[in-house]
């Protein structure tokens, strides 16, 4: 089965490349231009993230100028630094992502120090779980936690990550209950069709 996918830790990238304060102008795009990127990381002394330069900044700096040859990273970094933790979940650091409108976003622990980094295409791979383990683990937490064992029979079906729930249910309420808790499982794309019937079925 195909690992479930809950955190930034799941799906980022470890190995990252960076840079410190004092790394020169030049060293900056060449890291960027080596590694296809484009933003960078700028680490403190003790490996925390300080800050972020970015394309933007060197060009901003570059503009009509030789005096960026003397700039370092700590004097062009954006700070402070939009970070995520590694234990933060995949839509919080989607909405973090989306709201600062950020390509990627450096990885930290609980110490401020850089562990990877995660990007928009990183986030986006909870949705090429299998159906059938979006449904395998749905059928789990209906059956095994949400639901009281033998009074309900629900179906659960997958495709192209849409659920489709079917069956019977002992409280009307539950079916909200269900759709929330099933649009909360890593891959889903949407719940639809669904037809929960409050009477038990006998």
């Amino acid at each position: 089965m195909m690992k479930q996918l809950r955190t930034v830790e799941d799906v980022m990238t470890h190995a990252v490349i960076s840079v410190d304060r004092r790394a020169p102008f030049k060293d900056v795009v060449e890291a960027m231009r080596q590694w296809r990127i484009s933003a960078l990381p700028v680490l403190s002394e003790e490996g925390r993230v300080a800050g972020v330069v970015s394309e933007a900044d060197l060009l901003l700096k570059a503009q009509g100028t030789d005096e960026s040859r003397a700039v370092t990273a700590g004097q062009l970094m954006t700070v402070p630094a939009v970070t995520v933790t590694k234990d933060a979940t995949i839509p919080g650091a989607a909405r973090l992502m989306a709201r600062g409108h950020l390509k990627r976003l450096p990885v930290v622990d609980g110490d401020g120090r850089l562990v990877g980094v995660v990007s928009r295409s990183d986030l986006l791979k909870i949705y090429l779980r299998p159906d059938a383990d979006i449904a395998e683990e749905l059928r789990e937490l209906i059956m095994a936690e949400l639901i009281p064992a033998g009074s309900a029979m629900v179906q659960v079906h997958v495709a192209d990550g849409i659920v489709h729930l079917d069956g019977s249910i002992p409280d009307p309420a539950l079916k909200d209950v269900l759709v929330r808790v099933a649009r909360t499982v890593p891959g889903v794309v949407d719940v639809t069709a669904v037809r929960l019937d409050a009477e038990v079925r006998t």
